[in-house]
This record gives C-alpha cells, structure tokens and sequence, in this order.
C-alpha cells in the first residue's frame, strides 16, 4: 500500500481528534453549570476513551506503512480500538438516564436521541473492528501455516 494513502487516513484521524478536544477544552467547561456533574465526568471519560482509539488507529496505520499489516500488533491494536467503541457505548449508556431530566426540563428530545446515535455509531465500529480483527487472525494463521510448508 503506498504511503501516500495512509498519510491521508492519518490526516484524516487527526482532523476527527481535533474538533473533539476543542469541544472538551472550551464547550464543556461552559456546560458545567448546566449539566449533572457525571455527565460531564462521563463525557470527558469518553474523549479519553475516544483519544486512545484514535492512537490505537495511528498505530495500526504506521504498522500497515511498515509492512507489518499481516502482525500481532496490528490484531492488538484493532483489539483495543474495539474495547474503547464498547467502552464508549457502555459510558453513553449510563450517562443517558442523566440527561433525560434536562431534557424534559427544557423539553428537547435531541438531548436523549444524540446519546442514542453515539451507543449505535459505537457498536457498529465494535462489530467491524472484531470483523477485521478475526480476519486478520485468520490471515496470519494462513500464512504462518503457508511459512512452514515452504
């Protein structure tokens, strides 16, 4: 794979990462006030969560520039983007029965359906990252088995 197509995906990772720390740095302190202090414990547990998927994603893209793409590295790695989707969608699970309050008070549905769509977009990347990370066992036993018959 050229280096010039993961250069662009780690581009694009660091563009997603960028916009969610200025939110966590000047939109969240503001809300403060106005949140239940475990929502803003939990929302700011998921960026965490959310930052080190997003490293794990960097690892795997250098992995696959270093042509160790077909390596137990690369199956770790989309082993722990995996664990943080399921951790950010168990986070968002406990923090939606906290909103729905605010959300009757200031009668805005949006503020319990948001949640919803996080826990959904989290499962899904859950699911493809176990997907790739069995293929990529398969992958590696294949050819450690082809290895050895040569």
């Amino acid at each position: 794979m050229k280096s010039g197509t993961t250069l662009f995906l780690k581009i694009a990772v660091i563009f997603i990462g960028i916009p969610v720390l200025a939110l966590c740095i000047f939109w969240l302190p503001l809300l403060a006030g106005y949140l239940h202090y475990l929502v803003l414990i939990g929302v700011y547990a998921t960026a965490a969560v959310f930052f080190f998927a997003l490293y794990e994603s960097l690892k795997l893209l250098s992995y696959i520039d270093k042509n160790k793409a077909f390596s137990e590295l690369s199956v770790n790695a989309l082993k722990y983007i995996k664990y943080c989707a399921i951790t950010i969608s168990i986070l968002y699970v406990v923090i939606t029965p906290f909103l729905y309050p605010i959300a009757e008070v200031d009668d805005a549905p949006g503020l319990v359906a948001f949640p919803l769509l996080i826990i959904f977009a989290s499962c899904v990347i859950a699911v493809f990252a176990a997907v790739l990370q069995k293929l990529l066992e398969e992958a590696i036993d294949l050819k450690s088995e082809n290895d050895l018959t040569v």
